[in-house]
């Protein structure tokens, strides 16, 4: 017997080239009153000279993105801006995708952005929130369809925790491969696999059935088909971007559906400690991860890698499918996202090991296993 499932998506999602010429129809479908939450690269980009002025009348301001929000900022943004705007529009990678979601929501909450965090909050998130449109400048989270809001901060409460209802889902997603244009290859990689970890966690996930498979399916074909061209500056380039930006869209609905694995269960822990980008981190325990699939012997496991390899690659099939995975990852990758100086001291790699879980894993992982991972990812940090 398949789990039950609860698929949360979109009101509207557009995609293709161009979809971000739609956002003033849709504001006018709004209470208007808009605060824009932005990342700074966004709005020094001929993407805003061009849609600012078209916006401009229902505009009451902008709030500019430049990492992952902390409570402190939530907090402060509430208090500035509560009462002042019925909708809100965010344009930027997942972090400020995540701050524009959190804002969406704690404006409507009485309490400060902590009582509601997952992990150290003692109060439940409502319904509530204002009219929230989400438009990614990066394919990688997926935060455009997801149901939560990453909130982190590494410097009082040391955490990295997440809002998280099903009415967090965005009204309204736009997904405007134009706005890839540019990104340097190592941001597109980076990006690109924490794409590829969200839907192969959810393909792997005890909480899939039959109907999240075949969208993380989906999402994974789209990324093999987009993985070796995406820094391109052709037309196969253009195409490659597009279809990573709707994989990254898969992948967060996979990931609010059937859940993550352990990879994301030691991203989460090891975000609260070190500022590092999130999808580099997990494409670095993803490769490490790929050898340990190879190790073990779970049936039901090596089944989903052996289908997943046929469906994938129906030309080249291999014995081992997780070495398989690995190598054409690697091997067609447009930027190491791999190789890292960043450094964990044994100590750090100890309390991550230990705070992580392993998520919705097929197969449970213990602290030493853990930690393992984490060796084998960041080896020269480890003495």
């Amino acid at each position: 017997m398949s789990p039950l499932i609860a698929l949360c998506s979109n009101q509207q999602t557009l995609s293709g080239y161009g979809a971000l010429h739609q956002l003033p129809t849709l504001l006018g479908h709004t209470a208007g009153d808009v605060l824009l939450f932005a990342s700074p690269s966004f709005l020094a980009s001929a993407h805003w000279a061009t849609l600012a002025p078209h916006i401009a009348a229902t505009l009451v301001d902008i709030v500019t993105v430049t990492h992952e929000a902390s409570p402190q900022q939530l907090n402060d943004w509430v208090t500035t801006w509560r009462g002042r705007c019925r909708t809100v529009v965010a344009i930027g990678g997942g972090s400020t995708l995540d701050a524009g979601k959190a804002f969406s929501t704690l404006a409507c909450h009485p309490l400060p952005a902590e009582r509601y965090l997952e992990k150290i909050g003692d109060t439940a998130l409502t319904a509530e929130r204002l009219t929230f449109l989400a438009i990614p400048t990066t394919a990688g989270t997926g935060s455009e369809v997801t149901q939560n809001a990453v909130v982190t901060d590494t410097a009082v409460l040391k955490t990295k925790a997440s809002l998280r209802h099903p009415n967090l889902v965005p009204d309204y997603a736009i997904l405007d491969p134009a706005l890839l244009r540019g990104t340097p290859a190592a941001v597109l990689a980076n990006c690109g696999i924490d794409a590829f970890t969200h839907l192969f966690e959810a393909y792997l996930s005890r909480q899939a059935n039959p109907l999240t498979r075949a969208l993380s399916l989906t999402g994974l074909r789209l990324f093999v088909e987009a993985w070796p061209f995406l820094a391109d500056s052709d037309t196969r380039g253009e195409a490659a971007r597009e279809k990573m930006l709707n994989a990254s869209w898969l992948g967060g609905l996979c990931l609010a559906s059937a859940g993550l694995g352990v990879i994301h269960g030691i991203a989460g822990e090891l975000g609260a400690l070190k500022p590092w980008h999130h999808g580099k981190v997990c494409g670095q325990l993803l490769l490490p991860f790929f050898d340990r699939l190879a190790e073990n012997e779970n049936e039901a496991q090596q089944s989903l890698l052996h289908e997943l390899n046929h469906q994938l690659f129906p030309l080249a099939q291999q014995q081992f499918p997780a070495q398989h995975l690995k190598l054409w990852i690697t091997d067609n990758a447009c930027s190491p996202f791999w190789q890292t100086t960043e450094r964990l001291t044994p100590a750090e790699v100890t309390a991550i090991a230990e705070r992580a879980t392993n998520k919705y894993s097929l197969v449970d992982y213990s602290a030493a296993d853990r930690a393992g991972l984490i060796i084998r990812a960041w080896p020269e940090g480890h003495h």
